[in-house]
């Protein structure tokens, strides 16, 4: 008991809310003092053993060297403390005594370990006290699998890494337009598009990154249009043998938080069924059809999965499908049997995150319900339980940027969207570029609300048991 409230009690000195150190230098220091003394961190018991291990060495040799030195040192500091003694009352030297040697002790750490954190982090964003305690938090995060493609799920996992590290992307192949197409028709590599920019998401140096990851060449015979992302990874496919390897050795090289999977190593292309009769072949082209799409499939069919996207899956105390291209994105993940089958057999939080926007050619006229329809219809199965939706509309002056490219609001047909089964979850998780007029889902406000409905999916599932599990407490402390 007496260790829950003194972890409650640091936790509440950390908050923003609590003693901060704009109220000045000394209510800092103290806040990051009880930081320290803070259960959990990992670092007091192995000072504390160093210490020891000082003593002991200095125990050692003075036994080793027959006392003769140290007996002299003793002595010495004997004489000094009755000397003190009597020019100082006890219940005043004691305490002075007392206080000098801890301030050099904390000094002595404070100092080593401010060098230890300039090497570590040689920009000074953070202290090694902050680092141990991000890596602390982030690592008993939940495990999360976010499913998708495009920009949508670089997105989203660009706001979910401030939550958990035990972040697991797996990301759609099936792109076959612009840089990837041509990288997969020139070298016959498994397009590094998506990929790309799910590591640059979940890089903490992440601005630089994408800067790098995403730059164009716009010059040079064979380079142009190229970005300098999709050259590195195909270029890691061929040193490591395939796009597995070198995703894995990109992700350690880069430092990334958590792991980018691609859904199959197969080469995939998809093809769609429209409803007036035409086939239409290549992500690239269905994305832009002109029509109603009434089915959705690919070549080779039933291509097998990753086996540690499968893993994942099953590991997974949350599931997020989306946001992005409902087609091409979305269930173009889940035409691998596989990874349909293995998250609708987990009995955890599962949600599927809509677009804010209609597709044009792609979603034209589509509501809520229409996209949770075309995932069901495409798996044959029920893979999510709720759906989360923007709450307010957007301006005006957006509307009507968007309606000059026919494109529309999703409606929310919210007695349809019972019917089949899911529950909303309705937030405010939209950004509009004042500029462009072009809408966004917000990344930090996407990626709370989502950590939001996990806690209460989680709160909701204790009750019921009647019990708090290790995850539970995780949950709640992510």
């Amino acid at each position: 008991m007496s260790i829950g409230i003194f972890r409650q009690a640091i936790r509440n000195l950390g908050r923003n809310g609590g003693i901060s150190s704009s109220q000045g230098g000394k209510y800092s220091s103290f806040r990051k003092l009880f930081q320290w003394l803070s259960p959990g961190i990992f670092v007091k018991r192995w000072l504390l053993t160093i210490y020891i291990g000082v003593l002991m060495t200095i125990l050692g040799v003075a036994i080793w060297l027959k006392l003769t030195p140290i007996f002299w040192l003793f002595q010495a500091i004997d004489k000094a403390v009755e000397f003190v003694a009597r020019v100082v009352p006890n219940y005043l030297s004691g305490p002075i005594v007392l206080g000098c040697g801890l301030f050099l002790v904390f000094w002595g750490h404070s100092r080593s370990l401010g060098e230890i954190s300039k090497v570590l982090r040689p920009d000074g964003d953070q202290t090694l006290l902050d680092m141990l305690w991000q890596n602390r938090r982030l690592n008993r995060g939940p495990k999360i699998v976010a499913i998708g493609g495009g920009t949508g799920l670089s997105t989203l996992l660009r706001g979910l890494k401030i939550y958990s590290a035990n972040l697991t992307a797996i990301v759609t192949v099936a792109d076959d337009g612009g840089s990837s197409g041509r990288l997969r028709r020139d070298f016959g590599v498994l397009p590094p598009g998506d990929i790309r920019n799910c590591i640059a998401a979940l890089a903490d140096e992440e601005k630089l990154l994408t800067e790098l990851f995403q730059y164009r060449f716009e010059a040079g015979d064979g380079l142009m249009g190229h970005s300098f992302g999709n050259l590195f990874l195909t270029a890691m496919s061929d040193i490591t043998g395939d796009l597995e390897r070198a995703v894995v050795a990109s992700s350690k090289v880069l430092a990334i938080r958590g792991r980018v999977l691609p859904a199959t190593l197969t080469d995939v292309a998809l093809w769609a069924k429209l409803a007036d009769g035409r086939m239409i072949k290549g992500e690239s082209s269905i994305g832009s059809c002109d029509g109603q799409i009434v089915e959705i499939g690919c070549t080779p069919a039933n291509p097998p999965a990753l086996p540690a996207a499968i893993a994942a899956i099953q590991e997974a105390d949350y599931i997020i499908m989306g946001p992005g291209s409902l087609y091409t994105s979305v269930i173009s993940n889940l035409l691998v049997p596989e990874i349909a089958e293995a998250i609708a057999a987990r009995n955890v939080p599962r949600i599927y995150v809509c677009n804010i926007m209609t597709q044009p050619g792609e979603t034209t006229g589509y509501t809520v319900a229409d996209h949770i329809e075309s995932i069901d219809r495409a798996c044959g199965q029920k893979l999510f339980d709720a759906v989360l939706v923007q709450k307010t509309p957007p301006s005006a002056g957006c509307l009507e940027n968007y309606a000059n490219e026919n494109s529309y609001p999703v409606l929310l047909d919210r007695e349809d969207v019972k019917q089949l089964g899911r529950s909303i979850f309705s937030v405010n998780v939209m950004e509009e570029d004042t500029t462009t007029r072009y809408l966004r889902h917000n990344s930090r406000r996407l990626a709370k609300s989502l950590i939001h409905f996990y806690r209460r999916a989680q709160e909701s599932a204790t009750h019921r048991n009647g019990k708090v599990t290790p995850l539970d407490r995780n949950a709640k402390s992510a």
